[in-house]
């Protein structure tokens, strides 16, 4: 049996011999199978002179040859080929000639990635983006011709030596593009991971991919359940490749990260999907710079059950040795993470999950009277979260138990009202009043009741301080009344 291949050794070399050899044939790939055997004739688009004369004899040449041929053309024809490629794509306007010539290119790229600096080099001479035709490309309807140029695109970003080949404005269209991509769910979903699969391995490229909001994107897709698994694989894959990046580490379980693949684990019967998935956990404990970080994630994924899964996988055998790694490596660091775990950390972790169920820390009044106004720390970074969740959440037992936290924090906190109204979490408690949900509503009720009692008691105290005024200037003026009947 061939060893597995291990994911350490994955992210130097990365992309696309070991991509192409993990994933299964995409559409896209059986469409471009089918396109090698449709050679178009040139001779027409000489004769109609919508080609020069030294596109024609190059591409007539290059077409013709066997692949020692081919690598020959090239060799000796560097300037030619960089300038007749690009010049058949603007030229041609029928689609299935663009489909033969993209596949050319593909290929060509595929056979020897140091075939980019042949693009890279002309175009630097003549000044122009290297990747400018096949980004026009990206804006067409034809669905074969977008995704193959997008997958051009991701080979000459990454595959030129000496400097990566987009500038910001490009990369933004890309990246941007990829991600409405990852929205659509359509039929070359597999081709669009395997792009973000090779450009994320740069960290220029992780950070564009943040700013475009691409990773809760890849999380609402597994969230949705509605990928197979080589495509949950492949995106998994690029929250791994995501994890190397240390200040988004830190972030990522913001996006609700663990909960979620903690869910696909539960569920998965593929080994690759089981090991990319123990990967990024041992990333988000290892990889953040600051311990309480790392400490949160292990929490995290204690309640969302990972410890009984790492219970489960010990019991199997696995030819891989990353995952008997992984698995080991987790479960100390989970076990560890449970000795130290106060009710406060646990209900914290619980907050930024997103994933709030009835735990006994929230019915606790002594949790509550300890630890209320360490929901203000980090400018309210909990009582965000929990607003946030009141906002957001379709989930009823969310909204119940949010509810209850807020009337808790409002009932502990003596100026907890004014930072609830503040942060607009009085509003939204109100509005689930008219929740569908009878526990919802009931949770909402009380909550908003714990507001509202706070009303009454300062109102009750002005009442009170009126009164003793009115009280005492009665009693002043019934003393100089007094004391002028007496004279």
């Amino acid at each position: 049996m061939a060893k597995s291949v291990s994911m350490k050794e994955m992210l130097p070399s990365l992309p696309d011999e070991k991509i192409d050899m993990l994933a299964a044939t995409s559409v896209l790939q059986q469409q471009a199978t089918e396109i090698r055997n449709q050679r178009p004739n040139w001779q027409p688009y000489l004769q109609s002179q919508m080609i020069s004369q030294d596109d024609f004899d190059f591409i007539n040449a290059y077409d013709n040859a066997d692949s020692a041929g081919r690598s020959k053309i090239l060799a000796e024809n560097r300037t030619q080929a960089a300038k007749t490629f690009p010049s058949l794509l603007e030229h041609v306007s029928k689609d299935q000639t663009i489909q033969y010539i993209l596949v050319l290119i593909d290929d060509m790229l595929q056979e020897d990635r140091s075939r980019v600096e042949i693009f890279a080099e002309y175009c630097a001479k003549k000044r122009e983006p290297v990747c400018g035709q096949f980004l026009n490309l990206l804006n067409g309807s034809d669905g074969f011709i977008v995704n193959m140029s997008a997958r051009i695109i991701a080979k000459i970003a990454c595959w030129n030596p000496s400097a990566n080949l987009l500038d910001s404005s490009d990369l933004h269209f890309y990246l941007n593009w990829l991600n409405e991509q990852l929205k659509l769910n359509g039929e070359y979903m597999q081709s669009v991971g395997r792009c973000l699969q090779v450009v994320l391995r740069h960290d220029e490229y992780r950070l564009a991919f943040i700013k475009v909001e691409g990773p809760s994107t890849l999380l609402k897709v597994l969230a949705s359940r509605q990928v197979n698994f080589q495509i949950q694989y492949q995106l998994i894959f690029c929250l791994w490749l995501l994890t190397f990046n240390p200040k988004f580490a830190q972030k990522m379980n913001k996006l609700g990260v663990i909960p979620i693949l903690a869910d696909i684990l539960s569920d998965s019967v593929k080994e690759k999907v089981t090991r990319i998935i123990l990967a990024v956990f041992r990333n988000l404990i290892e990889k953040p710079e600051e311990p309480n970080i790392a400490k949160e994630h292990c929490i995290a994924m204690v309640q969302s059950k990972v410890l009984k899964q790492l219970s489960i996988l010990e019991q199997r055998k696995f030819d891989d040795e990353d995952i008997v790694e992984d698995v080991q490596f987790l479960n100390e660091k989970l076990q560890a993470s449970v000795q130290d775990l106060s009710s406060f950390d646990e209900y914290a972790t619980e907050v930024k999950c997103g994933r709030l169920e009835w735990s006994p820390v929230h019915r606790s009044a002594q949790f509550w009277r300890e630890n209320a106004a360490r929901l203000n720390e980090r400018n309210y970074e909990l009582l965000r979260c929990l607003v946030h969740l009141l906002d957001t959440s379709k989930d009823a037992l969310v909204l119940s138990v949010a509810s209850f936290d807020v009337g808790e924090y409002v009932r502990h906190y003596p100026r907890g009202k004014h930072v609830i109204e503040q942060l607009g979490g009085k509003q939204l408690v109100m509005q689930l009043l008219s929740h569908e949900d009878p526990n919802v509503r009931y949770e909402a009720l009380l909550a908003v009741q714990k507001l509202m009692v706070h009303n009454w008691e300062y109102l009750g105290r002005q009442l009170e301080k009126e009164q003793g005024s009115t009280t005492t200037t009665a009693k002043s003026a019934a003393g100089v009344l007094a004391g002028k009947t007496a004279m």
